[in-house]
């Protein structure tokens, strides 16, 4: 704890001989000895007393941290694993619905949660029924190709193009 060096308590020994005295001085070392003593066992306790708070507050959060394990742990007891999955599906299912449909899938969202059912399953229209529909990409007309170009005539889409003989009339 201190740091006497043995010279420096030879010294301290030799003052206090002759200041206190060679009748006294067993006395004094005695009584010395018992307050250092008394000293050590207050230090002792003391951190005893550390060591215990901090045993205590090491258990109270070790405590804390079972107890919120076990809080989870009841939570778990509920779990539905198909129920995330179940839910996603049905917004999917709307969502494709709702494509077909036409109409975007946060209004359908909107209307079947409103009206508590789910929502109803249309067919899809054709081009024929409605005339204002886009044609297919199919008839749209392909790119006329280089030999057709150079003829003069576009190409048709599947369909070679005619070439004209020399006359000027088609071959039959």
């Amino acid at each position: 704890m201190f740091d006497f060096s043995w010279s420096e308590l030879l010294l301290i020994g030799i003052v206090a001989l002759i200041f206190i005295g060679p009748k006294e001085l067993p006395g004094v070392l005695r009584t010395l000895g018992q307050w250092m003593t008394k000293i050590r066992r207050m230090a002792g306790d003391f951190q005893n007393q550390f060591h215990d708070a901090m045993r205590e507050a090491e258990l109270a959060d070790l405590k804390k941290e079972v107890d919120e394990m076990a809080s989870q742990a009841a939570n778990y007891s509920n779990f539905d694993p198909l129920a995330d999955v179940r839910k996603d599906l049905e917004n999917t299912q709307r969502e494709i619905e709702s494509a077909v449909a036409g109409t975007p899938a946060a209004e359908r969202s909107a209307e079947s949660e409103a009206a508590g059912a789910a929502p109803p399953v249309t067919e899809p229209t054709t081009t024929a029924s409605h005339p204002e529909a886009p044609v297919a990409e199919s008839l749209a007309p392909a790119p006329e190709s280089p030999a057709a170009l150079a003829d003069g005539e576009p190409a048709v889409a599947g369909h070679e193009p005619v070439k004209k003989s020399a006359a000027g009339s088609e071959p039959a």
